[in-house]
């Protein structure tokens, strides 16, 4: 089952019409009329209402928010309202408050404040999501099922802790297989019984917080326990659907790039995936167009739902900026160009009180038509319309891939050494951003994913390396394509245990080099790479090529002129090797040498500031999305002769193509 399918982009976003009096409800629909809304996300947050009680039920309110939806046209993505319990559910039953990292158990409040291993949290959510199902299953307004809010936070209480030794036991069998993969013997830690072991917390194996562990297996197998405990959760309302409504897709909302849970677990038992795009203050484009990808990847390259995204301001961190005129629309193609089949906002109007009263929304405190933030969504509104089906449904034809690894991200930051400074998305996304920059599309995959469709393969920071991968990446280099891997990769299995190898492990015959030792300082320090004119900070392996020719060396120390950079030819292809942290025009110019080996420069691979991403509908027709990031016009020549989707002017080839400051163009190619 794939995501709904729409005669146009689902617009609209988060809408608790129960937060104000149903007059309200009238100046809201015509604002959303007015905006070209389409689609509501009702109910995220309405446990307490429909549940006032552990015995009583009250569906009044949402009856009469469907009905006016369905009365309006507009279709409505019917949340569970699972993410927050009612109070009475907390004081009735207090196993399903959660125990922080240090021990504490927790008192009602807050919101994702539930224990994952609660019967009594599990048995209420799922008889919510029953009843819910068995009363809208057949209404005109429902388009999707969303179940539970931005999943995330672990718990630790004596339920989790069984939990836990259940999961183990499940994995491991024996206690001798346990025992052989936490490398037990280190400090007298050898387990002769299930119960004595303990979830790692700030009580046991941590200290100075969750990344600072004495027993990595133990806290990566937490970590994969976690995410497969909330999946249950997950899972347990899906089915409770499924059983009155075996047909309306089913999605939970991600959040991109979001450290606790690895996405690719969850990705099988979701019908579509959606996310909520609330990028760092200071983060470039290429931010949240990875998280796009990443989201894309998810579902083998089928469409994403743009779940939720500020139209101006969000609330939630120390200082929140407003968005800039234009920003929000070139945000949204952004969007649509990586993948993205529906775009929602949160919120539709704004709360009046609480921690979100000042996050921005479409409407307003005062319920205004006549500013600013409206008029752009009202304007991005007819936009969409125009734009129809057009972009639906549409897949992106990339011949580049990332590898993006959860097990290898916390395996990297919850290590004792080399260096706590490296931080896995940011060595990432430098190669996705130099990737982006010379044009090539991306999609963003798992380890596990075929790589057979790909001529390059990125995989920085490739920590962990789990069953047949290192086989199928030399498969990629000897039918002729590209491996690209760095510093710190091939150093573990999956449970965390070196390797009984030279590094970098298994990837050593396709990379063609041995590292015996690695050298770390403080990001202060900068080590020349003179062939790239470029510096590398924060991690220096020493490379003995064993078969790889070098490409940039270290200019000084006393591994000045060893490799920093490395290529192996390996069949009719090649593995290139980074032994450090190139700053971003380094990666850059590696990036784009092994690219241009293989045709793969995008048409405007020279402006950069220009993003570029291309999408393919199910009929075969080519869309070509042109974005501008910067607060001046860009020029262009056309690189083939296309219609604007936006516009419908025809665009001939070599003919000036100019790009508004923060505008974007769809081309559809001729």
């Amino acid at each position: 089952m794939t995501a709904p399918r729409t005669p146009k982009v689902p617009y609209g976003g988060d809408y608790n019409p129960e937060q104000w009096p149903e007059e309200v409800w009238d100046e809201d629909h015509r604002l959303f009329t007015q905006a070209g809304i389409n689609t509501l996300t009702v109910g995220v947050f309405s446990w307490s209402l429909t549940q006032p009680a552990e015995d009583t039920y009250d569906f009044t309110i949402l009856d009469r928010i469907l009905d006016r939806a369905a009365a309006e046209g507009r279709r409505v993505c019917l949340a569970t309202g699972t993410a927050a319990l009612p109070p009475w559910l907390a004081k009735r039953h207090p196993d399903v408050n959660r125990t922080d990292f240090e021990g504490r158990r927790h008192r009602y409040g807050q919101r994702h404040n539930f224990c994952p291993s609660s019967p009594a949290y599990r048995r209420h959510a799922t008889a919510m999501a029953a009843r819910l199902a068995e009363r809208y299953a057949h209404h005109p307004a429902l388009l999707a099922w969303h179940i539970n809010n931005e999943y995330g936070g672990a718990c630790y209480c004596d339920l989790c802790a069984d939990a836990f030794r259940a999961w183990l036991r499940d994995k491991y069998g024996t206690l001798d297989a346990l025992n052989d993969a936490w490398c037990t013997t280190f400090w007298s830690h050898r387990y002769t019984a299930w119960d004595e072991i303990e979830p790692p917390s700030a009580l046991t194996e941590h200290w100075r917080g969750p990344d600072h562990t004495a027993f990595q297996g133990t806290t990566l197998d937490y970590f994969r326990f976690t995410t497969d405990a909330l999946l249950g959760c997950f899972l347990a309302e899906k089915e409770a659907i499924r059983a009155h409504d075996p047909d309306t897709p089913v999605t939970t909302n991600f959040m991109g790039m979001f450290r606790p849970l690895d996405y690719h677990r969850w990705a099988p038992h979701l019908d579509f995936a959606s996310w909520d795009s609330y990028p760092p203050l200071d983060a470039p484009p290429t931010w949240p167009a990875l998280a796009h990808d990443l989201m894309r990847g998810l579902k083998d390259g089928a469409p994403f739902w743009l779940m939720e995204q500020t139209p101006s301001t969000t609330a939630c961190r120390d200082v929140n900026p407003l968005r800039r005129p234009g920003e929000l629309r070139l945000a949204t193609f952004q969007a649509l160009a990586h993948g993205a089949d529906a775009a929602l906002y949160f919120q539709m109007r704004a709360s009046r009180g609480a921690c979100e009263k000042y996050h921005g929304a479409v409407v307003g405190h005062a319920g205004r038509d006549d500013t600013r933030v409206f008029r752009e969504v009202a304007d991005l509104g007819r936009e969409l319309e125009l734009l129809g089906g057009a972009t639906l449904q549409a897949r992106t034809p990339a011949r580049t891939a990332l590898l993006f690894d959860w097990d290898s991200w916390w395996a990297l930051e919850i290590s004792d050494g080399p260096s706590r400074l490296v931080r896995y998305q940011d060595i990432v996304h430098a190669y996705y951003r130099a990737a982006r920059a010379a044009g090539a599309d991306v999609d963003v995959v798992p380890q596990t994913a075929d790589l057979t469709p790909y001529d390059v393969v990125l995989a920085p920071v490739l920590h962990m390396v789990k069953g047949d991968l290192a086989p199928r990446l030399e498969a990629v280099a000897a039918r002729g394509g590209t491996v690209l891997t760095t510093f710190l990769s091939g150093r573990v299995d999956e449970h965390d245990r070196a390797f009984l190898a030279d590094v970098p492990g298994p990837l050593a015959p396709l990379m063609g080099v041995r590292v015996d030792e690695w050298d770390a300082r403080q990001p202060e320090f900068a080590q020349r790479i003179p062939e790239l004119r470029a510096q590398a900070r924060l991690v220096f392996e020493i490379v003995q090529p064993r078969g790889a020719e070098p490409v940039a060396t270290y200019g000084h120390d006393f591994y000045a002129g060893t490799p920093a950079v490395t290529r192996n030819r390996f069949g009719d292809g090649e593995g290139w090797y980074v032994a450090t942290a190139l700053d971003q025009p380094g990666v850059d110019q590696v990036v784009r040498r092994i690219l241009d080996r293989h045709d793969l420069l995008g048409p405007y691979a020279e402006q950069p500031a220009v993003e570029t991403a291309t999408r393919v509908t199910p009929d075969g027709t080519r869309l070509l999305f042109l974005l501008n990031h910067t607060a001046e016009p860009a020029r262009l020549t056309a690189h083939t002769t296309a219609t604007d989707l936006l516009t419908g002017k025809r665009v001939e080839q070599g003919e000036p193509l100019t790009l508004d400051p923060l505008g974007t163009v769809v081309l559809r190619l001729q």
